[in-house]
């Protein structure tokens, strides 16, 4: 089963491992001590790899999971938590793009001055 799920979602049978460790997939043991990885395993690792796209952390994810509805939504007790993180990223875009200009002034200026001396 773990191979069907890795192969079914495109993701490595370590990322599988390492969702479980993070507490974001469940798996039962066989006696022979195989994980076996219930019916909705599949959707949950697309949502998993879904919110880390969205950037964000797996503690972030593990928390976000109880609310999260079957069409990828999630419930209004954890809206608060992805605004957060959205305001986050604008505020790491924003510093970028200021760190980006300064660069692209400090480019510029030794283009002009190299163009400048003979």
């Amino acid at each position: 089963m773990v191979l069907q799920v890795a192969a079914t979602t495109g993701t490595s049978v370590r990322l599988l491992r390492y969702y479980e460790e993070q507490g974001l997939l469940e798996s039962d043991r066989l006696d022979s001590g195989h994980r076996r990885y219930g019916d909705s395993a599949p959707a949950v690792v697309r949502r998993i790899r879904a919110l880390l796209d969205a950037g964000l952390p797996t503690r972030v994810i593990r928390d976000l999971q109880p609310c999260i509805r079957q069409d990828g939504t999630v419930a209004e007790c954890k809206l608060e938590t992805l605004q957060e993180h959205l305001e986050g990223l604008d505020d790491r875009i924003s510093a970028l793009s200021e760190t980006r200009t300064s660069l692209a002034g400090l480019i510029s200026a030794t283009q002009a001055r190299r163009s400048a001396t003979p």
